[in-house]
C-alpha cells in the first residue's frame, strides 16, 4: 500500500461518522391486534349484532396507546350490559386508545359517538381504522374522531343544533384508565363541565370513569380526582369492581389492589334557581 493510500485511510477513520458512530435504530414495532369477545351471557338487542371486535393498538405510543387495557374490557362488557345508559344518546369518549368501549356503545345504539384522544396523527389514525374495521356502514355515520386537549373549548366536538332549543351536549362521557394523570384531573373535570348536557327533572347525564390503581403506593392521590368532583358538586358513586390479571406482573406493589378494575358514575341534579 502506498504512503498515500495509506493516509487516506487514517483520515478516513477520523471522519465524525467514523468517531462517533451510533448503534443502528431499531424500526418501531408494528402495530398489534388485540380480539376483544363479547360475553356469552349478554342478550341484550343491539342496532347490530355482533360477537367480537378486532382492535388494532399502535406499536409503542409514550400516551400508553399500545396496551389494551383491563379498564377497556370491563367497561366494554359494563356498557354491553346496560345500554339504556346511552341507546339513542350523544356519548363522548376522552383519551380512547383503541376505542373498544365508544365502539360498543356505537354499535349498541348510541345516536351519536364521538372518540378523542391526544392530537397526535398515529392515535387518531388507529382509532379510525378501529372504527372502519369494527363498525359497519350504516353506523359508521355515527361515529367520529376528533382531536382533542382535556380542559379546552368542547364546541369542536359538538354539531350544529338542528333547531333552535336543540341541546347537542353528550348524554354520557366515558373515561377509561386516565385519572392516574394527576395533573391532568381539573382539566378532565373542566371538559365533564364544559361537555355533559345539564340534568333536568326527565333526564340524569353522567359520566363514567373506569380505572386501575396501577401504582397502589398513588392511590389516594388517583381517589383525589373524586375529592375534586365532589367539591364541584358532582355525586360520585362506584357502580362496579372487577378483578382481573394485573396488567404488568412485574410491577411493585399489592397486586390485589393492581388487578383490580373500578367503575364509578358521577351525577349532578338539575341546576336550582
Amino acid at each position: 500500500m502506498s504512503v498515500d493510500e495509506n493516509k487516506d485511510e487514517d483520515e478516513g477513520t477520523l471522519d465524525l461518522d467514523s468517531v462517533f458512530t451510533e448503534p443502528p435504530r431499531p424500526p418501531s414495532p408494528e402495530p398489534t391486534i388485540v380480539t376483544y369477545t363479547r360475553e356469552k351471557e349478554s342478550t341484550s338487542s343491539t342496532a347490530h349484532d355482533w360477537s367480537k371486535l378486532d382492535l388494532q393498538l399502535v406499536g409503542f405510543h409514550p400516551l400508553w396507546g399500545q396496551h389494551l387495557w383491563n379498564a377497556a374490557i370491563a367497561f366494554a362488557s359494563y356498557l354491553d350490559r346496560n345500554e339504556g345508559v346511552y341507546v339513542d344518546k350523544n356519548v363522548l369518549e376522552l383519551g380512547a386508545g383503541g376505542g373498544l368501549p365508544g365502539i360498543v356503545a356505537s354499535l349498541n345504539g348510541a345516536r351519536r359517538v364521538v372518540l378523542t384522544d391526544y392530537p397526535d396523527k398515529p392515535l387518531l389514525d388507529n382509532l379510525s381504522h378501529n372504527i372502519e374495521k369494527n363498525v359497519p356502514e350504516p353506523l359508521r355515520s355515527r361515529v367520529s374522531v376528533q382531536g382533542y386537549i382535556w380542559g379546552k373549548s368542547v364546541d369542536p366536538l359538538l354539531p350544529s343544533p338542528s333547531g333552535e332549543n336543540e341541546d347537542v351536549h353528550f348524554d354520557l362521557i366515558i373515561m377509561s384508565d386516565l385519572i392516574f394523570n394527576h395533573s391532568q384531573h381539573g382539566a378532565l373535570l373542566d371538559t365533564c363541565d364544559l361537555a355533559l348536557k345539564r340534568a333536568n327533572d326527565n333526564e340524569l347525564p353522567s359520566v363514567l370513569v373506569f380505572f386501575t390503581h396501577h401504582r397502589p403506593h398513588l392511590l389516594d392521590r388517583d381517589m383525589i380526582f373524586f375529592d375534586l368532583a365532589r367539591q364541584r358538586g358532582w355525586v360520585c358513586q362506584e357502580v362496579l369492581t372487577q378483578k382481573f390479571k394485573p396488567m404488568f406482573p412485574e410491577d411493585i406493589g399489592d397486586v390485589e389492589i393492581r388487578s383490580t378494575v373500578h367503575g364509578w358514575r358521577l351525577t349532578r341534579g338539575p341546576a336550582t334557581t
